[in-house]
């Protein structure tokens, strides 16, 4: 069993819902940020929405803060010190909190890094994506590409822990140009870096492209190869995959990620934020309304800004356990979804999937293999059927 296998921790996430535009690939609760957002207010419902949820769920010890969106690099630091400083009113903070904001590297929010780490962040997360301004312009974002390597050297000067994002698999990307791409990324010499396949989702302006045939990505062969290098070059580098799309220095894991994998407790703030929270024993979902003013109205109006909180079964904290555990190099511990399922996996359907090389067996612990990965969803199905 991992050391925080058993208590892998508590962890808040606030989410900013606004971006200055929407990239065409993005399924996220996001909106273009209306003239005139009025920060303090929003601030203000993100407060209240803590101290209840601390009234209803009693001490912790938070060991994680993710300000996520959306763009929260649009939030003044003022902004982000008085989130900040709500929750570390309503429970205690670890010796050795993480502070993650996402960052878009624009000049202006890049400006802001400082702000930011004197309201307490110690970790910026930033959303480079391609280092082309071809590229860059093709997923919607507004940054070249002189901006990202820009912000990521601010970043690197303001904070000790830096990752950023790369989206891999682009429309008419080969091997060799994600290749010289990746190992340019990788020679930033940053402890972390998210690596994302493009997932074209349905709603999306990239979905209706597609559907009419005026965008192309890689077809699954490609798509594979380009995966398979992802992990070989930034395990050459020392930033092997913990994660399916994430990779970092050994210690520079995103400690918030794991809660999450490792089906921790969070308590999620803000329009469209989901949260899992133990409330007299039982664990439950919960999400908030996602349109950011009837999110507001509700709150102000005296109410909860979730829409859903509701008990999980048995079957269902497994079934989540599975699909989240999983996703980790480190996989999961069979005795601890045994004891929160209150069912154990089929030692046959085991047997199986370690057969033909998917899954691996060491004394209770079972991960997916590297050949499994890309079958990820394919082998949970089977393991939880």
């Amino acid at each position: 069993m991992c050391d925080d296998d058993a208590d892998p921790g508590f962890a808040v996430y606030v989410h900013w819902p606004f971006c200055l535009a929407k990239c065409p690939y993005c399924d996220f609760n996001s909106f273009v940020r209306p003239p005139g957002t009025d920060e303090a207010r929003y601030a203000r419902a993100v407060t209240h929405e803590i101290a209840a949820t601390a009234q209803r769920i009693g001490p912790r010890t938070v060991r994680s803060i993710f300000l996520g969106g959306g763009t929260p690099s649009l939030m003044q630091p003022a902004t982000v010190a008085a989130v900040l400083e709500a929750v570390a009113e309503q429970w205690s903070l670890a010796d050795d909190i993480e502070i993650t904001i996402e960052a878009n590297p624009t000049s202006v929010e890049a400006e802001r890094f400082r702000g930011y780490r004197d309201a307490g962040v110690n970790r910026v997360s930033l959303g480079v994506q391609a280092l082309n301004d071809a590229d860059l312009k093709a997923l919607g974002r507004m940054h070249t590409a002189a901006e990202a390597l820009a912000a990521l050297e601010v970043a690197q000067n303001t904070f000790a822990r830096v990752s950023f994002d790369l989206i891999y698999a682009r429309p008419g990307q080969t091997v060799a140009d994600w290749q010289a791409e990746l190992t340019r990324a990788l020679a930033f010499g940053t402890e972390h870096l998210s690596a994302y396949q493009l997932t074209i989702e349905e709603g999306t302006p990239f979905f209706a492209l597609q559907a009419a045939g005026r965008l192309a990505t890689p077809d699954p062969e490609l798509a594979r190869a380009l995966f398979d290098l992802t992990q070989a070059l930034t395990f050459e580098a020392g930033l092997p995959a913990y994660e399916v799309s994430n990779h970092a220095r050994p210690g520079a894991e995103s400690r918030h990620n794991l809660i999450y994998w490792r089906s921790g407790e969070y308590a999620g703030f803000g329009p469209g934020a989901h949260g899992r929270l133990m409330v007299e024993g039982r664990r439950r979902a919960l999400a908030a309304e996602r349109d950011p003013a009837a999110w507001l109205a509700r709150i102000e109006a005296g109410q909860s800004g979730a829409v859903t909180d509701e008990a999980l079964s048995r079957d269902e904290i497994g079934d989540e356990f599975l699909l989240m555990g999983l996703r980790l190099a480190e996989g999961i511990d069979l005795n601890r979804f045994a004891a929160m399922s209150g069912r154990s996996l089929d030692p046959a359907r085991i047997a199986d999937l370690a057969g033909f090389g998917f899954i691996e067996r060491t004394g209770d612990r079972l991960r997916v293999t590297a050949a499994g990965l890309p079958i990820l969803d394919a082998v949970v199905a089977d393991l939880a059927a």
